[in-house]
This record gives structure tokens, sequence and C-alpha cells, in this order.
């Protein structure tokens, strides 16, 4: 199956000069989003994770259904506010501007493999901070997985150290 079909590119958003790439075409097709799920989450299955951590908010779209396809626990990674224990924040910067992310203190315990999955890579911002996140908790990071990678944007450069998979590529 292409998936690359599924997936609705809309120029100039969320501003000009920006070629959004819209799941939610991919997501609305239980055939091709099935078919997305089972692709990333056998990139993972045997990495022998403990959890899988998704950033807010696409990372939830397909962490949590590759967490229940593989057996393991979900904790999101939110913006700040949205958690109601006590947290850690990590500023970042995205290619269109910046954000910050927070994580729940008890969430992860040191030694936990964990596997940290997201929509896009475009500039490895969100991500990495997603990642520094689980390693300041004593969380292992044994894979970063996404539907879509840009490339041209050279996100994997800054995720250089972790072993990464992208199943669609522009």
């Amino acid at each position: 199956m292409n998936l690359e079909k599924y997936i609705r590119v809309i120029e100039d958003f969320p501003v000009e000069g920006i070629s959004f790439k819209d799941v939610t075409t991919l997501l609305k097709d239980g055939e091709a989003f099935r078919y997305a799920i089972k692709l990333m989450a056998d990139e993972i299955r045997s990495k022998d994770v403990d959890l899988i951590v998704g950033p807010e908010a696409r990372g939830f779209l397909f962490g949590a259904p590759i967490a229940y396809e593989i057996g393991v626990g979900f904790v999101p990674v939110r913006k700040p506010g949205k958690l109601p224990a006590e947290t850690l924040k990590y500023e970042y910067e995205l290619e269109y501007g910046s954000d910050s992310l927070e994580i729940h203190k008890d969430a992860i315990k040191p030694g936990d493999r964990i596997a940290v999955v997201d929509d896009l890579l475009a500039t490895g911002g969100t991500i990495l901070s997603a990642v520094k996140l689980v390693e300041s908790l004593g969380g292992i990071v044994v894979h970063i997985g996404f539907l879509i990678e840009l490339e041209e944007l050279m996100g994997r450069k800054a995720l250089s150290k972790y072993n990464i998979s992208s199943i669609i590529k522009y």
C-alpha cells in the first residue's frame, strides 16, 4: 500500500512557505491507518521497549495505537499546564517558532526502555525535547519512529545518536 497517497499536502500552512503534511486523511481511512500503525510497530517490536512516548498532539494519534499493538504502555508528553501531577518541562524550537513540552515526573523509571513516536520529523526540535524529557527521568531511548520524514529539513541530524525509522520520506 502506498501510504503517501493518503497524506494531504497543504501549502503555506500554518505560515507562508510551509508545506504542511496533513495526516487526517490517512487517519480517516481505516485500512491505511491500520497499515501505518503496523509498519511503525514492526520497527519497534524487536527493540524490547517498556513504554511508548508520544508528544502532543499527533504523537498521541500514532503512539497510543502502536503501544496497544505491541502490548506496552503509553506516556503522553503534553503542552504546559495540561498534565495534573508534578512535571518536568523542556523548551525547544520549531521550524516556524518555539514551544515547550512537559512530562509527569513519575511517568518513566530509570532504566525503562523507551520508543518515542510522532507523526513527522521536520527539524527534530519537538522529538528531541521529548527525548530530553525521557532521558532526564533516566529512561533509555532505544528507538524514535515517525510516519513521515521531511528530509530537506535534516531533522535526522539532530537525532543522529539515536535509532530512527520513518515510513514516508519527502
